[in-house]
């Protein structure tokens, strides 16, 4: 019962991540047309740090490290804060939001591949159908507004978001592999402080500090999000959820990033609900359940479905 429910809550932190994650590429659309991705990053990541310190001080965690710590922390600080985030802001200056959640949801596809590699992971037959049911989904809802057929057109924006699954790929394994002994609070704190910490030389080389009197109030909500929820909040829940399940099955939820980037871009944008992207959805939903096959086991043990035992 005990572990059931604790795969549901890693479960729901993946998902709350993921959310973030596929509004966070309209919300950095929103601001680039201002700031360059550096300077982004610099107030998205001081305010992520700050944000993460407040909690860290509520909650009374200690913010000494062990040394033997350091060096891992650096790694993944450098790969999934400064390379990831620098990437992903560098290739939405050359393409649209809904074609950058499309790209990032192939992650998975490294993931598992990684971690069958190195983590010694079994690739079963349910993780496969899943990822491939997940994968037509993501094409359903990321083709669904155009009237061609599919097409993956390559430029440098393109190349840099393939890159950048990668990266992420790479990142995920490795955080469950180093297997640090610290809260991931603690973990999430150091990683954005190290994020804000690489960036600012590129803020005070491009006086990123001039653009930022002439920002509206909506633009700085956005990099609100982006600080608070996207770069705290995310990523601290992404660490908690590798603390549960394996990396292959909470990579997979990406699949639903092209879903928050859609529902978002309706809200936001005003765009048209099509049909075939709500079944794209549904699909990609699917898809995420039938690798997580766990999840039926706690639901099966809910309270009000044994009040007839």
């Amino acid at each position: 019962m005990i572990a059931s429910r604790a795969k549901f809550a890693a479960s729901l932190y993946a998902t709350m991540s993921i959310s973030f994650w596929g509004i966070s590429f309209v919300s950095t659309k929103a601001v680039l047309d201002k700031l360059d991705p550096y300077t982004l990053l610099v107030i998205r990541f001081g305010i992520g740090a700050l944000f993460l310190l407040v909690l860290l001080v509520l909650k009374r965690y200690p913010l000494k490290i062990p040394f033997t710590y350091i060096p891992h922390l650096i790694v993944l600080g450098i790969l999934g804060v400064f390379v990831h985030q620098v990437i992903q802001a560098t290739a939405l200056l050359t393409i649209d939001a809904s074609a950058a959640g499309w790209i990032i949801s192939f992650s998975p596809v490294f993931t598992v591949i990684l971690s069958v590699l190195f983590l010694h992971e079994k690739m079963t037959v349910l993780k496969a159908a899943g990822m491939i049911v997940a994968i037509i989904g993501v094409l359903l809802v990321t083709t669904s507004g155009s009237q061609q057929s599919f097409q993956f057109p390559i430029n440098i924006g393109y190349l840099l978001m393939i890159l950048s699954t990668l990266n992420w790929a790479i990142y995920s394994v490795l955080l469950k592999r180093l297997h640090i002994q610290l809260p991931s609070l603690v973990i999430t704190f150091y990683m954005c402080l190290l994020g804000f910490a690489l960036t600012t030389p590129f803020l005070i080389r491009n006086k990123g500090w001039e653009i930022m009197p002439l920002l509206t109030d909506v633009e700085w909500a956005h990099l609100l999000f982006l600080g608070v929820f996207v770069s705290g909040v995310a990523y601290w829940y992404w660490a908690k959820a590798l603390e549960v399940l394996e990396a292959s099955q909470v990579s997979v939820f990406l699949y639903l990033e092209p879903v928050a980037t859609l529902i978002t871009a309706i809200l936001l944008l005003q765009e048209k609900i099509i049909p075939i992207s709500i079944l794209g959805g549904i699909i990609i939903i699917m898809g995420v359940i039938l690798v997580n096959g766990r999840l039926f086991t706690f639901l099966n043990s809910l309270p009000w479905r044994n009040k007839d035992s």
